[in-house]
């Protein structure tokens, strides 16, 4: 989950609910960059970490008793195993790319940490496998994977509220066709993305989040059930060229 600490509590948006606004971002990718596979591609993008659902986890406080930002969590063996099982009874292609997004979280962790690096080392291989019986170019996938980690970089920025005041940029990260996009907010409030990427010149984004007042749980289950019954607010953003 994000856990952003506001004037007014916990802000909590789950991890399948920021899938769902990086599936937004890529729907309006242009048409002609879109990867073949593109029904596959919007589900991988939506479902990239589709094993994390916060209300049946128990890994959720910090020892102080806040919630845990996903920038916390390390590699857990349990967890990519199960993305990866959810990930393969879909498709070999929405396997291939959920598989390219675990080596890119974890491989600094592989140069330390002998179980991860077994663990990404068996993805890779499978990633071969995957490519060959598709009939798929590793440059092919590479840019497929591009859109997915960009998509899923800029709704970490939403996310997280990191979109600078006016006249000021945050870069993206590079596209799939390895160009340095820029993010920045107009002075009519609206956003817009340089160079733009996107097939219309105007469009929004909506996110569901919850707001905790309790700033310090006394348990998983206290949390759970507080997030259970907090209101959903959603929040919106216009991008415009």
């Amino acid at each position: 989950m994000i856990a952003n600490y506001t004037e007014h509590g916990w802000e909590i948006i789950t991890q399948r609910a920021h899938g769902v606004l990086a599936a937004q971002i890529a729907m309006q990718w242009r048409k002609n960059d879109r990867p073949n596979r593109w029904t596959e591609t919007l589900i991988a993008i939506a479902d990239h970490d589709d094993a994390q659902t916060e209300l049946e986890a128990d890994d959720l406080l910090t020892p102080q008793g806040g919630p845990v930002d996903f920038s916390m969590k390390k590699f857990k063996q349990e967890h990519c195993t199960r993305l990866h099982h959810f990930s393969i009874s879909k498709s070999r292609y929405i396997a291939l790319l959920t598989s390219m997004h675990m080596v890119f979280l974890h491989k600094s962790e592989a140069l330390s940490n002998p179980q991860v690096k077994r663990f990404l080392a068996g993805q890779k291989q499978l990633q071969k496998q995957w490519m060959k019986e598709l009939g798929i170019t590793q440059k092919e996938a590479g840019e497929a994977y591009g859109l997915l980690e960009w998509c899923d970089a800029l709704s970490l920025l939403l996310a997280q509220h990191q979109v600078p005041p006016e006249n000021r940029v945050v870069e993206v990260s590079p596209g799939p066709d390895n160009k340095q996009y820029k993010l920045s907010r107009n002075s009519n409030g609206t956003l817009t993305i340089a160079p733009w990427p996107f097939e219309t010149t105007s469009f929004t984004l909506s996110l569901e989040s919850r707001l905790l007042a309790t700033l310090k749980f006394e348990s998983c289950d206290q949390f759970k059930k507080e997030l259970a019954g907090a209101p959903v607010v959603e929040q919106v953003w216009r991008l415009q060229k």
